[in-house]
Parts: structure tokens; C-alpha cells; sequence
């Protein structure tokens, strides 16, 4: 780990996070503004955001938020090209903590807030999609469902507009048809893991360390349990009919084909020190 030096912080405060638990944004807040020089932003929506962080100068950025709020930080960041030279901070706020917790940040106010002004740098590993979608945590690929739409995170008006028709529609009873297994091809640096002929039950991609990522593919057993199969790389493709994939706060496709890239030490988070 490396000392987060710089005392001028920008304090980027998620409007979810202000609606959900005040409270907390108000601790934290309080705490910050005592140990250090803050400058405090209050975005309305996505593009408010965006130019905050754009616009941060020499200013170490601090998200307090939930996950939805640090992936989308670490996302902008990296497609500006500007992780390499910043520093981020966050301060979990929200009911989606699970990134934060699993990357080493405390969950309560005090503690998080406490340890963006005392703690230290560390280079985390991210994976890197071909779109420059970027994931913090492990993936997911689950079973198909017998339907194909699908509901990305970061789209809060599809399931504002789905939630209205299902007020103004009488319910009908209808059948949704159970999982059935995926038909994936799953490549690691190039060597095929799992190929077409086998049905595989689950997909799972952890960013691990040094540079290499986590894979563990299970396959539909038949009969007795199949064991996993595991391999560590830098490269991971999988392709085949159209699959969704769950990485962090969201799930993600339609897609037939998707490869991710182990960008080593790509993203630098404030952690408490050792």
C-alpha cells in the first residue's frame, strides 16, 4: 500500500444514497469535513455525476454510495483513462454493499469515512471487457431463462415503466419456464475449458492476483456430481447462444460472445492501513 497523501478531497454524495439514508451521508460528510479540505457535490442524476469527477483537479475524489454509485466512479475513471493516476475513496452507503465489503472497505460511516482520510492506496486487479465495461467483483454466468429481454443495471425507467403497465394490466397467471442449462464455450488464454457438447451449470470469473483471474466453470452433472473445472489467466472468453452474466450491482446482455482482460493493479482504492 501506498499513503493516500492529499488533503483536498472532492466528496461526491450519490443521490440514491441521500434519499436512502441520510443519515449516514450526514456522518460521513461531518467526519470528512474535520480531517480534511472538502469540497462537496451533490449530482441530480447520472451526467451531474460524470462532470463532478471530471472536473475534480488535484482534488482526491471520495464516492459515498453504494455499489451502483463505485462502479460507476471506477467505469468513468477508466474510460477517461484516468485510474492509473487516481486515488479513489468510498464510503458505502446504500442497501448494495457487497462489492465494497468483498474489496476490503468498512460498511459503516465512521470507520469508512475515518479510513479515506487515514488510510492507504492499494492497486486492485480489474477485468476489462472488449466494450470497456469494467467489473470489481466476480462475474456470474447463470442458467438461461426461457425468455430473452433483458434489464441492465443503470436503467431505472425501463423498471419505473414495467411497474406502471403491471398496475394498469389486470395479472393474468402465467407460467415462467424453469432455467435450463447453457450451451457455452469457455476459453482461458486461449485453451478451451469447456467446449459446446457439454451443458454447463454455472460460470463463475474472480479477478485474483498478480495479474491472472479466477475461473471455475461447473458442469451440468449427470448421475454422480461433476467436479468443477478450474483455471487462473489472464484473458477469459465465453461465447455461444445468447447468455447474461451478473458482475457487481447488475446483470448484463443479451450477449453471444464476451471477453474479459485482467488489467493488473488498474484500480487504486483507499483502504484502511495494515
Amino acid at each position: 500500500m501506498t499513503s493516500a497523501t492529499s488533503d483536498q478531497l472532492l466528496v461526491v454524495i450519490d443521490p440514491v444514497a441521500r434519499r436512502t439514508d441520510g443519515e449516514s451521508v450526514r456522518i460521513a460528510k461531518d467526519v470528512l469535513s474535520a480531517g480534511a479540505h472538502t469540497k462537496v457535490c451533490l449530482p441530480d442524476g447520472p451526467e451531474e455525476f460524470a462532470r463532478a469527477l471530471a472536473r475534480r483537479g488535484s482534488r482526491r475524489p471520495v464516492v459515498v454510495g453504494d455499489d451502483r454509485a463505485l462502479v460507476r466512479a471506477v467505469s468513468l475513471l477508466h474510460r477517461q483513462r484516468e485510474l492509473a493516476g487516481c486515488a479513489l475513496s468510498v464510503v458505502p452507503v446504500g442497501s448494495l454493499l457487497s462489492v465494497a465489503r468483498s474489496l476490503g472497505v468498512p460498511t459503516g460511516a465512521v470507520a469508512a469515512a475515518r479510513a479515506v482520510l487515514d488510510g492507504a492506496e492499494r492497486r486492485l486487479d480489474l477485468l476489462v471487457d472488449e466494450s470497456d465495461g469494467v467489473v470489481l467483483g466476480a462475474l456470474h454466468i447463470p442458467p438461461v431463462t426461457g425468455h430473452t429481454q433483458s434489464v441492465e443495471a443503470g436503467r431505472p425507467w425501463l423498471r419505473t415503466a414495467q411497474s406502471l403497465v403491471r398496475t394498469l394490466v389486470p395479472a393474468r397467471e402465467t407460467t415462467v419456464p424453469p432455467p435450463r442449462p447453457a450451451r457455452l464455450r469457455v476459453e482461458v488464454d486461449g485453451v478451451t475449458l469447456l467446449d459446446l457438447d457439454q451443458p454447463v451449470e454455472a460460470v463463475s470469473v474472480t479477478p485474483g492476483s498478480c495479474g491472472v483471474a479466477e475461473v471455475e466453470v461447473r458442469p451440468l452433472s449427470v448421475g454422480a456430481e461433476a467436479s468443477p473445472l478450474r483455471a487462473q489467466g489472464r484473458t477469459v472468453s465465453v461465447s455461444g447462444a445468447d447468455f447474461r452474466y451478473r458482475a457487481d450491482a447488475g446483470v448484463w446482455g443479451p450477449v453471444r460472445r464476451r471477453t474479459w482482460t485482467v488489467r493488473e493493479g488498474a484500480l487504486g482504492l483507499v483502504l484502511p492501513g495494515a
